[in-house]
C-alpha cells in the first residue's frame, strides 16, 4: 500500500501543476501580485532616487487598484523563483512564479493529510487526498496569485497543528504555532482570517477545562505574531508604496468599515451554504458526508472539532454582503477532513471483510461514494477545460507577438529624436480593457530586461499616450549591448534585431471614441473592431474565441446536416474573407468539425463566442510615419 500513499501524495502537487499548464494565463484579480513579482524581478529594489525609479517603472503606481496590496508574497515568489527564471529564461516567469505559489498550496494540503494520518489513522488521510483531489477549486486556484491563495497556504498549515497529537506538552506547542499562522496571514494577507481565528478559539476555549490556563496559552503567540507581522509589513510595503502603509487595515477599512466591497456586487446572507460550499465540496460529501460526521458517535468529537468553527465562521462572514467563493476556501481542508472520516467509516462499513453491519444499504451508501469521487473527477475535468477558454486576452497577444515575429514585413519605426534607437523596431499596440481582464500581464508582455518608458506621438497631432514597452526578439543568436536612451541612461544587454512592441491600455472612453486616436498604432485587441475602425482603415488578422455556455446539438435540422463545417459559420471581414479563429478556440472548433462530420451532425461541448479581435492597419505609405519619443 505504500504505493498507494505515494501515488495520492503525488497527485495534489500534479493535478496543481496540470491545471497551472492547462490555464496559464491570470485575471484582473490576480493581477497585482503577478505584476508585482514581474517588477521585482525586472526592476529590483533601488537604494537611491528610490520614489522615482519606483514610481517610473513599477505597475502598482500606474495601476494602483481599489485597495493597496502586500508586497511581500510578490517579494518571496520572485526571491524563490529567480534562480529558476535564470536557468527556463524569462518567458516562462509567469509559470514558475505561479508554480512556486501552487507547490507551496499544495505541501501545505500533503503536511495537513500527513497530521490526518497520525490523527485519525492511515485509510482517513488517504479518503482525505482523494476527496481534496477530485475538488476543483481550491486545486484551479492553488497557483493563482490572488491574497486569499497566500493567505490559503498558512491556514492550512494552521489546521494541521490543530488536530489531535499525543501529550499535552506537544499540544501546546502545535497551538501556538497554529496561532501564530492564523495572525499572520490575517496581518498580512487577508483580514477575513482574524474572524477564523476568533471562532476557532472560541471553540477551543470553550472545551478547555480551564479557560485561565487557555487564554494564557493564546495571548503571547498572538502578539509576538502579531508584531512580527507588523514589523514585516509595514517597512516593506511603506517602501514600495512609498508612503506609511499597513495594507491590510487599509483594505479592512475600505471593504469592512466603509462597505466599498458592496459596488462590486451583493449576494443573500444564505449564499455560502446554499451556492458555495456545495460548489467547493464534493455535493455527496456536502449534503451526506458532512452531516454524517456531526451526527454518528464514533465520529462526532472529531466531526465537530473539524466542522464547528468553520460552519461558525462562515455564519459570521454571510453578514458581509459581497460574497465570493475564495473568501471562504481556508474552510475547505478541514471540512473534507470531516468528510473523510466519514467517508472511511461507510467504506469499511459496506466492503470490509469483517464488518458485522455490511448490508445492502451499506454497500448502497459505499457505493454512492465510490461513484460520487469519480464524477467528482470527471467534472473537475469539464470545469478545467472551460475554465481554460476564458482567457482571451492573453492568447489575443501571445499570438500578437508569434506573428510580429514571423511576419516578414516587420514595420521598422525608428525614433527621430534619440539616434539610440536606430535599427530598432517599435510596434505600437492598443490593449482594450477586456484584453487587459482576461490575460495581458507583464511577463506577457516582457523579457526581463528594463526598457525606459515612452510616449507615442501622431505626427504635428501633440497628443500623448503612457505606455508599456516590450522587447520580441526575433534572433538570439547574437549577443550585444543595445544602448536606448531614456531619462535615466540605462545600458540593456539583449540580443540583436530587437522588436519592440509598445503596448497601450488607454482606458479613456472619449479618448477611444476618436478616429486620430487608433491612427498611433499598427496592431489592436479589442472586443469591438468596429471602434478601432474609426481610425482609418484596419485588416483583422486573427479573432479569439473564448468560453460562451455549453453547446448541445441533439437534432440538426436537415439545412444544417453533418456536411456544415466550420468556415460556412465562420465570422467574415468587410472584404468577404474569412476571419482566421485563433488560440485555442481554433482548436475546439476543429474537434467540434471532426465529431459533428462522425456523428451526423451532433454535439455536446463548449460553446465558443467572439471575445477579442486582432487587428492591423492598413498602412497609408503616403501618411507621415509615426514618431517615438524617449519618455524624459
Amino acid at each position: 500500500m505504500k504505493l498507494l500513499d505515494i501515488v495520492l501524495s503525488l497527485l495534489i502537487p500534479g493535478l496543481v501543476l496540470i491545471h497551472l499548464i492547462m490555464a496559464p494565463y491570470t485575471k484582473v484579480e490576480e493581477s497585482f501580485n503577478i505584476q508585482a513579482a514581474h517588477d521585482i524581478l525586472v526592476y529590483g529594489t533601488p537604494t537611491s532616487d528610490i520614489h522615482h525609479k519606483l514610481s517610473t517603472s513599477y505597475d502598482h503606481f500606474t495601476f494602483p487598484g481599489a485597495v493597496p496590496r502586500t508586497f511581500i508574497g510578490a517579494v518571496l515568489l520572485a526571491g524563490i523563483a529567480q534562480p529558476f527564471i535564470a536557468l527556463a529564461g524569462f518567458h516562462n516567469g509567469q509559470f514558475i512564479v505561479r508554480a512556486v505559489l501552487g507547490l507551496f498550496n499544495a505541501a501545505s494540503i500533503l503536511l495537513f493529510a500527513r497530521n490526518i494520518r497520525k490523527s485519525y489513522g492511515v485509510p482517513t488521510a488517504r479518503w482525505y487526498l482523494i476527496l481534496q483531489a477530485s475538488q476543483f477549486h481550491v486545486i484551479y486556484y492553488a497557483s493563482r496569485t490572488l491574497p486569499n491563495m497566500f493567505a490559503f497556504g498558512l491556514t492550512t498549515l494552521a489546521f494541521s497543528f490543530l488536530l489531535p497529537s499525543q501529550g499535552p506538552s506537544q499540544t501546546a506547542r502545535r497551538n501556538r504555532l497554529s496561532i501564530t499562522l492564523f495572525v499572520f496571514a490575517a496581518a498580512v494577507f487577508r483580514s477575513e482570517v482574524a474572524l477564523l481565528l476568533g471562532t476557532d478559539t472560541l471553540c477551543q476555549l470553550l472545551a478547555a477545562p480551564r479557560i485561565t490556563t487557555s487564554l494564557e496559552a493564546v495571548v503571547p503567540p498572538f502578539l509576538i505574531s502579531f508584531l512580527v507581522a507588523l514589523g514585516i509589513s509595514v517597512p516593506l510595503d511603506s517602501y514600495f508604496w512609498q508612503k506609511p502603509i499597513w495594507p491590510e487595515l487599509a483594505g479592512f477599512y475600505f471593504n469592512a468599515i466603509k462597505g466599498s466591497a458592496s459596488e462590486w456586487g451583493t449576494s443573500p446572507v444564505y449564499w455560502y451554504f446554499t451556492s458555495a460550499l456545495p460548489r467547493l465540496l464534493n455535493p455527496v460529501s456536502f449534503l451526506f458526508l458532512l452531516p454524517l460526521s456531526l451526527w454518528h458517535p464514533a465520529l462526532r468529537p472529531a466531526g465537530r472539532r473539524l466542522v464547528i468553527p468553520c460552519l461558525l465562521f462562515v455564519a459570521i462572514y454571510s453578514l458581509q454582503p459581497h460574497k465570493e467563493a475564495r473568501f471562504i476556501f481556508y474552510v475547505v481542508p478541514p471540512l473534507t477532513a470531516a468528510c473523510a472520516l466519514s467517508a472511511n467509516l461507510v467504506f469499511n462499513r459496506a466492503f470490509s471483510k469483517g464488518s458485522s453491519s455490511s448490508s445492502h444499504e451499506a454497500k448502497l451508501l459505499g457505493i454512492l461514494v465510490i461513484v460520487s469521487v469519480i464524477i467528482a473527477f470527471a467534472g473537475s475535468s469539464i470545469m478545467l477545460l472551460f475554465s481554460s477558454l476564458n482567457y482571451p486576452g492573453g492568447e489575443a497577444l501571445s499570438f500578437l507577438r508569434d506573428t510580429i515575429l514571423q511576419s516578414e514585413g516587420i514595420p521598422s519605426i525608428t525614433s527621430q529624436s534619440s539616434s539610440s534607437w536606430e535599427g530598432v523596431s517599435v510596434i505600437p499596440a492598443h490593449a482594450d480593457v477586456l484584453s487587459c481582464m482576461t490575460g495581458i500581464t507583464l511577463f506577457g508582455t516582457a523579457t526581463g530586461k528594463e526598457i525606459p518608458n515612452y510616449r507615442a506621438t501622431t505626427g504635428g497631432s501633440g497628443s500623448l499616450v503612457r505606455s508599456q514597452v516590450t522587447k520580441l526578439y526575433a534572433d538570439e543568436d547574437t549577443d550585444e549591448d543595445v544602448e536606448m536612451g531614456g531619462g535615466n541612461g540605462q545600458q540593456i544587454s539583449s540580443t540583436d534585431a530587437l522588436v519592440t512592441l509598445a503596448l497601450d491600455k488607454t482606458e479613456d472612453e472619449a479618448l477611444l471614441l476618436k478616429p486620430e486616436f487608433w491612427t498611433r498604432f499598427d496592431y489592436a485587441l479589442a472586443e469591438e473592431k468596429d471602434k478601432v475602425r474609426r481610425g482609418g482603415e484596419w485588416d483583422v488578422i486573427g479573432l479569439v474565441k473564448g468560453f460562451g455556455g455549453v453547446e448541445a446539438i441533439l437534432e440538426p435540422s436537415p439545412s444544417t446536416g453533418q456536411e456544415k463545417g466550420v468556415e460556412e459559420e465562420a465570422e467574415r471581414d468587410l472584404n468577404g474573407a474569412v476571419i482566421p479563429v485563433v488560440g485555442r478556440g481554433a482548436l475546439v472548433e476543429r474537434v467540434r468539425e471532426v465529431v459533428m462530420r462522425y456523428t451526423g451532425g451532433r454535439w455536446i461541448g463548449p460553446r465558443m463566442v467572439p471575445r477579442i479581435y486582432i487587428l492591423r492597419r492598413v498602412k497609408d505609405t503616403g501618411r507621415e510615419r509615426k514618431r517615438m519619443a524617449v519618455e524624459a
